[in-house]
């Protein structure tokens, strides 16, 4: 082993030029996960808009459905009741499409950083391989 002063301090610099990159790697992933995250809570924001909006037109829809119920059974002839029917089962299923759209928008699985993830695991790689060719 060489006691070299010279091969000492390219070793030392080597080593902190090493941290200095691993330091300033990592807080680029930080930086990234926290943009992703930031950006997963929009569209979960956005979800849940969605769930409102869902919510909001299922309760006019019950409404317009009941009042159909009402209208058929107090009426003869049907055709209100049924006019309002028609009305009601149309928002009903706008209202489950948008219920469906918003709870796959919210999964926890599409709020999780998966590009920082993959960054960090190429990144390992990248360093696994430069000191497995040492």
């Amino acid at each position: 082993m060489s006691t070299d002063p010279e091969t000492h301090k390219t070793t030392t610099g080597m080593f902190t030029d090493v941290l200095d990159h691993v330091s300033t790697l990592v807080r680029k992933e930080v930086d990234l996960a926290r943009a992703e995250i930031s950006e997963n809570l929009s569209k979960a924001g956005v979800a849940i808009g969605l769930l409102v909006g869902a919510a909001v037109i299922a309760l006019t829809a019950l409404n317009v459905l009941s009042a159909a119920l009402v209208a058929a059974l107090t009426e003869a002839g049907l055709e209100a009741g049924w006019s309002a029917l028609i009305v009601g089962v149309a928002l009903a299923v706008i209202a489950f499409a948008l219920m469906s759209k918003g709870l796959s928008d919210l999964k926890l699985s599409s709020l999780a950083p998966t590009r920082t993830a993959k960054n960090v695991q190429r990144d390992a790689k990248a360093v696994k391989e430069v000191y497995n060719d040492k």
